[in-house]
């Protein structure tokens, strides 16, 4: 079955939220240097690149990463071509269907369809909170957008987060979907166990559906 990696690649040029710690590699051993083998130490914010946050990141009493539940980062998913309305853009609550939603167990959000990971945008499309309420009632599992955070850049209540927070959905973030067809697919986006963490690196991938489960959307 085929595979799309959903995944923003880890390097220097890698864009961050302003004031935020890059990602930066150094090598410990190099084997051009006498090394038995290549060793390096990575350092970068959890927030780099795509990423799950926890409910720790946004709720002082909410779940480290290595607490959540890992069923909700695995499964099957639905890719929803979106666009944001106003300045900076929103998703709208009314983009979000009772028939966009039917069956969905999982939701992520392409609102661009171009996506660089070396270039940060002030403006880029955030969820906002009646789209994320939306998300909520409806029961969905984990919601991920292609741009930095459910909330825009300035935003200091979080209000996106919150509600995903009290609804108990999932969040992957700086997800890159320019290659995915809207429709129905396998998730795969499991975060490192870091104890105490806030967020999480995810590698995401969607796998194709087998051809007996594509057609199962009510």
């Amino acid at each position: 079955m085929r595979i799309w990696d959903i995944s923003e690649p880890l390097e220097p040029a890698t864009t961050t939220f302003p004031g935020d710690t890059p990602f930066a590699q150094e090598w410990v051993l190099r084997m051009e240097r006498g090394g038995s083998c290549n060793v390096s130490t990575i350092r970068l914010s959890t927030h780099v690149g795509t990423h799950a946050d926890a409910p720790l990141h946004y709720d002082l009493a909410g779940a480290d990463m290595a607490a959540v539940d890992l069923r909700r980062y695995l499964g099957r998913c639905r890719v929803v071509e979106v666009q944001g309305q106003g300045d900076p853009a929103l998703v709208t609550a009314a983009q979000l269907t009772p028939e966009v939603l039917r069956g969905a167990e999982r939701l992520l959000l392409r609102t661009n369809p171009v996506h660089d990971h070396r270039r940060w945008n002030d403006r880029f499309t955030a969820l906002g909170a009646e789209a994320a309420e939306v998300i909520a009632a409806a029961g969905i599992l984990l919601v991920g957008i292609d741009t930095p955070s459910m909330d825009h850049a300035a935003s200091k209540d979080l209000p996106a987060h919150q509600a995903l927070r009290r609804g108990n959905v999932a969040l992957l973030e700086n997800l890159d979907l320019t290659a995915v067809p809207a429709g129905d697919y396998e998730l795969i986006a499991l975060p490192l166990r870091i104890v105490g963490g806030d967020s999480s690196p995810v590698r995401a991938i969607l796998r194709e559906l087998p051809p007996t489960e594509r057609q199962k959307r009510p």
